[in-house]
């Protein structure tokens, strides 16, 4: 951790630090590496499901990120091990780097996605929507989780203002994905466009989709 830490000192710049942007719960620490250089430092060395575990439990941006890299995306098929990665997702920085690096490339990932799209947690959801779009064969029984997901966020007045809007361009992001692959998925999402309410977050998703997929 020592030398990973040092090389993220080397390549820090507070300028980036103070201009971040993003939802959700602030890092201790935060030296404004640049996402490419902390997977390029990450990925140096081998995977060390151990090793990220510790990373993950550091109140440093960078550690925090690199976990991803360095965790073994098939431990997701414990129970316990997906627990401890879905506590972890407390911005939305850190659940994008989850579906980037290790959700979009488990064999969990199907069951992940039943549990986390509809457990009530914004991060979770927007992390596993951004996964399965990444997912080399999404699975077009996710349509409908993702539709009820994101009218379950913009019809709850709890979440915090960002939520709905996340979870909409996770939405928009698989199903774009799904229309690509499945071609009954996009004849689905094109009959759904003119059905959605008038919040901000389906009206997002109605256009993006309309855009996306014609």
């Amino acid at each position: 951790m020592v030398t990973l830490l040092g090389a993220f000192r080397r390549e820090r710049n507070g300028l980036v630090a103070d201009t971040m942007h993003y939802d959700g719960t602030r890092y201790g620490l935060n030296y404004g590496v640049s996402l490419p250089t902390v997977r390029r430092l990450a990925r140096s060395g081998e995977r060390d499901h151990a090793f990220a575990c510790f990373l993950l439990q550091q109140q440093v941006r960078e550690l925090q990120l690199a976990a991803f890299h360095l965790a073994d995306p098939a431990r997701l098929t414990d129970r316990a091990e997906a627990l401890r990665w879905r506590a972890a997702l407390v911005n939305t920085e850190l659940a994008e780097e989850a579906a980037f690096a290790l959700l979009s490339r488990s064999e969990a990932l199907p069951t992940l996605f039943e549990e986390w799209i509809g457990g009530g947690e914004p991060l979770p959801c927007y992390a596993v929507l951004l996964a399965a779009a990444r997912a080399p064969r999404p699975s077009v029984a996710w349509l409908d989780p993702m539709i009820g997901a994101l009218r379950r966020a913009a019809a709850d007045s709890l979440l915090p203002p960002w939520a709905a809007r996340r979870i909409a361009q996770g939405a928009v992001a698989l199903a774009a994905r799904l229309a690509e692959t499945d071609e009954t998925a996009g004849e689905r999402l094109r009959g759904m466009i003119g059905g959605f309410g008038d919040s901000a977050a389906e009206r997002l998703f109605a256009e993006e989709v309309a855009w996306r997929i014609g």
